[in-house]
């Protein structure tokens, strides 16, 4: 989960970047509202991952704690749903929102001077 994790930061960076640089070449600001997609949906899956991070945890401490005669082996997260905490949280997380919040406030920062750049009154 961890490398996960790890490889949508540098998807999302690598991502908006790009479209910044396409944006700088062209001077189509449509490439910012564009960054906006992968900003959004690259801090939702690295919630996501972390949140099933968590639920693994819950389901190995579960299963670690009971009889070795009543063990399944099933993976189904559902059994520890209550005992993690849940996917909106995962998404707010510190870590999450800090690298991910500044990806999408670099977006924000990079959409407005976009359209200062491009207003009469700059000009």
């Amino acid at each position: 989960m961890g490398v996960n994790s790890f490889l949508l930061k540098g998807w999302s960076v690598t991502l908006i970047s790009a479209l910044f640089a396409l944006e700088a070449s062209k001077g189509n600001k449509t490439f910012i509202w564009i960054a906006f997609l992968p900003c959004i949906v690259f801090w939702g899956l690295d919630g996501y991952f972390l949140w099933q991070e968590r639920l693994f945890r819950a389901l190995y401490n579960k299963v670690r704690a009971t009889d070795e005669r009543s063990i399944d082996f099933s993976l189904d997260t559902q059994s520890v749903l209550g005992q993690a905490p849940s996917l909106p949280k995962a998404i707010f997380r510190p870590t999450v929102l800090f690298f991910h919040g500044s990806l999408l406030i670099a977006v924000i920062v990079a959409l407005a001077v976009s359209i200062w750049r491009c207003s009469p009154a700059a000009n």
